[in-house]
């Protein structure tokens, strides 16, 4: 069974960095798709970032593009997520979301791991003003 455990959220100021860690266990890294998602409350679910292994390219939303980037590593089963220059509007429960066996650019495979992905439980990332 594929779990899914993210981390590394906290409270930090505007301007601050963050890197989240999402575990996978029960998982081959084989051309994968993985991808972070975020909620604040009362907003709809946002896809914030994703990778796919099979073309090595990347993904991310407009708001976080040159500040957040993600990346993998296979040996340690875990994908991770620098936040850099956080804002306020960042502030979220953030998600990753796991899928193996894909293959695609990111873009194509965001649908794949909402409807077949694996999910974690979340970590709050809280930015202050």
């Amino acid at each position: 069974e594929v779990q899914l455990v993210e981390s590394g959220g906290g409270l930090v100021q505007a301007g601050g960095s963050l890197r989240l860690s999402c575990a996978v266990s029960g998982f081959t890294f084989d051309d994968y798709a993985i991808g972070w998602f975020r909620q604040a409350p009362g907003k709809e679910r946002e896809e914030v970032s994703s990778i796919s292994s099979s073309d090595g390219s990347t993904c991310y939303v407009d708001s976080v593009k040159g500040r957040f980037t993600i990346s993998s590593d296979n040996a340690e089963n875990t994908v991770y997520l620098q936040m850099n220059s956080l804002k306020p509007e960042d502030t979220a429960v953030y998600y990753c979301a796991a899928k193996n066996r894909v293959r695609g650019t990111c873009e194509h495979l965001i649908p794949f791991l909402i409807q077949f992905g694996s999910w974690g439980q979340g970590t709050q990332v809280t930015v202050s003003s």
